[in-house]
């Protein structure tokens, strides 16, 4: 809903700001960007729902149009947009839980919910039903991500909230 104040235009304009981000830099990197053993770079944006609230939709989005061309084709577009979604949505819900300042429960939540849902994701549609493999593609899944949004993703959120970027995010 686009509101007479320009809020509601602001709001879209950031959210698409950060679905052009996110995809762009999945697909420019789409080498490491999909697979079993993933490293999306993409995932630093993730912090951004500490920081607003229009990032949750930009994140849903870019990962959508990202998804579009995943080696898992539907699976991917549907199961990692849900990822992405309720990682976003629960990073914006945990963004006052903080550790000297910073967010890191935040950080947590991509790590969390990508591990569980995109490990599940590749083994029940690569290697059928095994718990073993669920464990193991959860795991890389999760360390990737977890590297991504703590190694990238914190200096990339001091960087933004230490600095006058704050306001266009």
């Amino acid at each position: 809903m686009v509101s007479y104040n320009g809020n509601g235009v602001r709001a879209l304009v950031r959210a698409s700001m950060i679905a052009a981000l996110y995809a762009g830099l999945t697909l420019a990197l789409s080498p490491v960007s999909y697979g079993p053993v993933q490293f999306r770079i993409s995932e630093l944006l993730t912090v951004l729902p500490a920081i607003s609230a229009p990032s949750v939709w930009g994140l849903a989005a870019g990962c959508f149009i990202a998804n579009i061309f995943s080696p898992y084709g539907w699976v991917d577009m549907l199961f990692g947009t849900c990822a992405t979604l309720s990682a976003a949505l629960l990073s914006r819900l945990f963004r006052g839980v903080t550790f000297k300042g910073v967010p890191l429960l935040s950080f947590l939540m991509p790590v969390v919910c990508n591990a569980v849902i995109i490990g599940a994701e590749i083994t029940l549609f690569t290697e059928g039903a095994d718990l073993l493999l669920f464990g193991w593609s959860a795991l890389t899944v999760g360390l990737g991500e977890a590297a991504v949004c703590y190694g990238a993703g914190v200096p990339f959120w001091l960087l933004i909230t230490k600095t006058k970027l704050k306001r266009f995010i």
